[in-house]
């Protein structure tokens, strides 16, 4: 391997390790050729091309990162109105609001302190933060960053890089913290990236990620999280490797439960002491075999099973004539319904909540229309797919106190009808 390795990458192909470049790639799983996630489909363009991009995913033999081995240009992924809200999911917004607190109260910030938050979307987690008394700035590419300052947030819009840190400094000081989460994956100019965190961090701030996390995707066949905004799929291993070979350290390590399983990972580029918690994942990892190919031959195992099983459900109920509706449909949902051969014949719409900026626009390359989730009551459809399964119980929840009697279908880890 390389000494000295340049983690930024062009769209296109990949054919080496981001992390640390080795070129002994293994394919994890081949999910096709399809649309990008976000990119939703008005009814004026539904007669228009579509892009598709091939997703495949592939590990690295030797630091366990997994990486998709083609790049689409971050600005067609991202772009201007890209219609994801962080603040329109209220299990996710609590979420934040507690790894906030956690934050605050394990690295005493107080007025003084400044975080700033890498992909920050309409500034859900910073508002958590100015909650607690501190000083926030947002930095997010997409039109979202209106809605952010139009909410109190003040946000920079525009990629995350060296320049952009330097323009923090200028305006604002240094951060005590950064915070990426479930973003640190989507940018294909990783080196410039750390750089840029490395830059803004105060002598001793920290830099704290969360991700999915590699050993929650495999052991609970989790495929629906490759998809073209997530580059990558960390294992701690991977990310040791990157920050060292980046001047700074992995001091401690969390598994979290957030989207079915995550990793939150604290960096820092002072000389502070490694808690054990990083040995114990290491370990973890290492006793699970991430480094080896049976968790992955089982992985595309399940994923193949879980697949056959939803498109045994939804044939079954076409042939009965009975209703089969999905409901939500977050970006690992496009994945699912594009692995599975699921379109607008088998799933003739899928509901989303009345805030949704999905709602009134199509899915990808399926052209399913997204409608109001109050459909779902109104219409009492005999079968819902939960395409959000990772937020399956809350759903449930509340869905049922709106009045929906219908069977629930949880796609994943194993696909089945939920008695509930």
């Amino acid at each position: 391997m390389p000494k000295e390795i340049d983690n930024n990458v062009k769209a296109g192909a990949l054919h080496h390790c981001q992390i640390c470049g080795s070129q002994d790639l293994e394919l994890v799983l081949d999910c096709g050729h399809q649309p990008l996630c976000d990119s939703l489909v008005s009814a004026e363009q539904l007669n228009m091309p579509e892009q598709y991009f091939p997703l495949r995913q592939y590990r690295c033999v030797h630091c366990t990162n997994n990486q998709l081995d083609y790049v689409v240009e971050g600005s067609t992924v991202y772009h201007p109105s890209y219609p994801y809200r962080t603040g329109v999911t209220r299990e996710l917004s609590a979420y934040q609001a507690v790894f906030a607190k956690d934050v605050v109260d394990a690295y005493g910030l107080d007025g003084k302190s400044l975080v700033v938050d890498i992909g920050s979307n309409d500034g859900t987690l910073l508002k958590a933060f100015q909650q607690n008394g501190v000083a926030v700035q947002g930095v997010e590419p997409t039109n979202i960053a209106l809605l952010a300052r139009e909410d109190g947030v003040e946000t920079l819009q525009g990629f995350f890089d060296e320049n952009t840190a330097r323009q923090i400094i200028s305006a604002r000081g240094h951060a005590s913290v950064i915070t990426a989460s479930n973003v640190f994956a989507h940018m294909a100019p990783l080196g410039d990236v750390v750089r840029g965190i490395r830059t803004l961090l105060a002598e001793h701030g920290v830099f704290v990620l969360e991700n999915h996390y590699l050993a929650d995707v495999l052991t609970k066949a989790q495929y629906d999280t490759i998809y073209h905004e997530h580059i990558r799929t960390y294992s701690l291993k991977a990310l040791v490797t990157l920050f060292e070979l980046n001047g700074m350290k992995v001091f401690r390590a969390e598994r979290v439960s957030r989207y079915g399983g995550n990793i939150r990972v604290h960096v820092a580029k002072d000389d502070r002491a490694v808690t054990p918690s990083v040995g114990e994942v290491l370990k973890f990892e290492d006793e699970l075999g991430l480094g080896r190919e049976a968790i992955y031959a089982d992985f595309r195992r399940k994923a193949f099973e879980s697949r056959l099983a939803l498109q045994d459900l939804a044939v079954a109920a076409a042939r009965k004539g009975a209703s089969f509706v999905g409901n939500s449909f977050p970006g690992r949902a496009n994945t699912l319904l594009h692995f599975c051969g699921i379109g607008r014949d088998l799933i003739p719409w899928i509901g989303e909540q009345a805030t949704s900026l999905k709602l009134g626009l199509y899915t990808p390359g399926n052209h399913i229309p997204i409608v109001n989730n109050q459909r779902l009551i109104d219409e009492q459809p005999d079968f819902v797919v939960l395409l959000a399964w990772h937020y399956a119980e809350p759903i449930i929840e509340h869905m049922r106190g709106r009045g929906l009697k219908s069977k629930f279908i949880q796609p994943l880890p194993v696909c089945k009808v939920l008695d509930i």
